[in-house]
C-alpha cells in the first residue's frame, strides 16, 4: 500500500512540476542562414524526445542538426529544420502547429500523439509480417481486391528476407471499416497464406487491429520483436562503405555508454534511431546530430531507463545490430517509381501486378489515399540485384499511364535498353539532358 501511495505521489509531484514548468518553444527564423531553429524546453520525462522528433518527422521536415540536453529534471532541445527543398520552414499553418503541439497545449494533451492519423473506425488496420519474396505485394493487394477491400493506406518494409506491412482498408460497398467477424476472420486466412507462401519453418502472421497506432513506430516494434535484426548477411553489403558504423563505448568512468553512428543520411533517419533507443528502453541524456552533407553523424550518451550503462558485450552487440537494422529498414535503394491517379478499387493490385509481372521487385511502398486521389510510391530493383533495364520502366510506364507515373531515381540504376531499342530515344536523350534533373533524380526522399 505505501508503495503505490508514494509512486501516486511521485506521479502527482511530476504532474504538478510539468504544470508550475509548462514547455517553452521558440522558432527562430533568423540567426540562422539557412535552417529554423526550433528550440524546446520543458520538464524531462521518458519518451520526449521521441514525441519531439515524431512530430517534426511527421511533418516531413528535415532535421539536419540537433543539441539534445536532458540531464536531471529538465530537457533542452535545439533543432535546425528545413522543408524538403532545403528551405527555411516559413509556413504560418506548420509554425503554428510546431508551437501548439510542443508547447504548454500540448501537456494537455496524450503523450501518443500521430499526426496525419485519424483516431476513427473509418478503416481496418490489418498488420502483416512474413517472408519477403518476389511479387508479394502484389498478392497480398489482389487477396484483399478479390475480398472486396479497398486498400486506402500502406506502408510496406521489407528487411532481411522479412516482410512487414501495415494497411488501412474499406469495405468496397459501404466505404467505411469492415466490421462482420467472420469476414475478418476469411481476410486474414486467406492473408496469412500468402504470406506463408509454402514456407512454414518462419511464422507468417495476419493481424486485424483496431488500435490506430502511428504506421512507422508499428512497422519498427513489428520487425524488431521479428528479430529481423539478427539475421544479418554480410553478402547484402556489396559495398562495405554503405554499411553503417555503429559503435558503442563506455565512459571510463562507467557512468554514461556513448553511441556513434555514422552513415549516409537520409529522410527521417533520426526518428528511427531515437525510436529504437526509446522502445529499447535507453534513455538519451545527451546528443548531438549533424547530417548537413550526404552523411549523417550522432552521437548519444546512453543509460538504460534502470540507471545503468551497457553492461555486457552481448548487450553491446544487440544495441549495435538493432540500430544497424533501424537504419537499413527504410533505405530506399533503387528507383522510386511515383503514381499519382484516381483512386478505385483495386488500383494497388493492377500496378503492383504490372510491376511483377516485369520482373522488378518492391523494396518499400507507401500508399496514401486523398479527397478520391491515390498517390503510391514504389522503390524497386531487377531481380536478384540486376540494375533495371529503361526498356522495363518504359513498358510499365506504357501499361500504367505515361501521365500518372513518375520515375525518380539515378541513372546508374538503369541499364540502357538494347541499341534497336525505339524506348532508346526516349531515355537515351533524357539522362543525358539537363531536364532529369528538374524530373526529380536529385534526390531519392522517403
Amino acid at each position: 500500500v505505501n508503495m503505490n501511495f508514494s509512486r501516486n505521489m511521485d506521479d502527482e509531484y511530476e504532474k504538478l512540476f510539468r504544470r508550475m514548468n509548462p514547455p517553452r518553444v521558440v522558432i527562430d527564423n533568423e540567426s540562422c542562414k539557412n535552417a529554423t531553429v526550433i528550440r524546446v524546453d520543458s520538464a524531462n520525462k521518458h519518451g520526449i524526445l521521441l514525441e519531439v522528433v515524431q512530430i517534426l518527422t511527421d511533418l516531413n521536415l528535415i532535421i539536419t542538426k540537433a543539441y539534445i540536453s536532458s540531464d536531471g529534471g529538465w530537457f533542452m532541445d535545439v533543432f535546425n529544420v528545413t522543408d524538403h527543398d532545403g528551405k527555411k520552414v516559413t509556413d504560418e499553418a506548420i509554425l503554428k502547429y510546431i508551437r501548439k503541439s510542443l508547447g504548454p497545449e500540448s501537456c494537455s494533451t496524450s503523450s501518443i500523439r500521430s499526426v496525419g492519423v485519424k483516431q476513427t473506425m473509418e478503416h481496418t488496420a490489418i498488420e502483416l509480417l512474413g517472408s519477403d519474396r518476389p511479387g508479394l505485394l502484389s498478392e497480398v493487394s489482389a487477396v484483399l481486391t478479390n475480398l472486396k477491400c479497398n486498400i486506402v493506406n500502406a506502408e510496406v518494409w521489407t528487411h532481411n528476407t522479412r516482410a512487414a506491412a501495415v494497411m488501412h482498408v474499406t469495405d468496397e460497398k459501404t466505404g467505411s471499416a469492415i466490421t462482420d467477424p467472420q469476414r475478418l476472420s476469411v481476410i486474414k486466412e486467406l492473408l496469412c497464406n500468402v504470406l506463408a507462401g509454402g514456407n512454414r519453418v518462419r511464422g507468417a502472421s495476419s493481424v486485424v487491429t483496431e488500435e490506430v497506432t502511428h504506421t512507422e513506430r508499428r512497422l519498427h516494434q513489428m520487425m524488431f520483436a521479428d528479430r529481423d535484426y539478427e539475421r544479418v548477411d554480410d553478402d547484402d553489403y556489396v559495398d562495405e562503405k554503405s554499411r553503417p558504423k555503429v559503435t558503442v563505448v563506455n565512459l571510463s568512468d562507467n557512468d554514461y555508454s556513448v553511441v556513434t553512428i555514422q552513415c549516409k543520411d537520409r529522410a527521417k533517419l533520426l526518428f528511427d534511431i531515437v525510436f529504437t533507443l526509446t522502445d529499447m528502453q535507453y534513455v538519451v541524456f545527451h546528443a548531438s546530430i549533424d547530417s548537413e552533407g550526404p552523411n549523417a553523424y550522432q552521437e548519444y550518451y546512453i543509460k538504460h531507463i534502470d540507471g545503468s550503462p551497457v553492461k555486457s558485450d552481448a548487450e553491446r552487440h544487440r544495441v549495435i545490430q538493432c540500430l544497424e537494422a533501424a537504419i537499413k529498414r527504410r533505405v530506399s535503394e533503387g528507383l522510386k517509381l511515383e503514381l499519382c491517379a484516381t483512386d478505385r478499387v483495386g488500383l494497388l493490385s493492377d500496378v503492383t501486378r504490372i510491376i511483377r509481372e516485369n520482373s522488378l521487385t518492391v523494396t518499400r511502398a507507401e500508399v496514401t489515399t486523398k479527397g478520391g486521389k491515390a498517390v503510391n510510391t514504389f522503390y524497386v530493383g531487377g531481380a536478384s540485384g540486376c540494375l533495371v533495364e529503361s526498356k522495363t520502366i518504359e513498358s510499365i510506364r506504357q501499361a500504367i499511364g505515361n501521365t500518372i507515373l513518375k520515375v525518380k531515381g539515378k541513372p546508374e540504376e538503369l541499364k540502357p535498353a538494347p541499341q534497336d531499342s525505339p524506348t532508346r530515344f526516349l531515355f537515351g536523350g533524357l539522362f543525358k539532358s539537363r531536364s532529369f534533373a528538374n524530373f526529380g533524380m536529385v534526390k531519392s526522399y522517403s
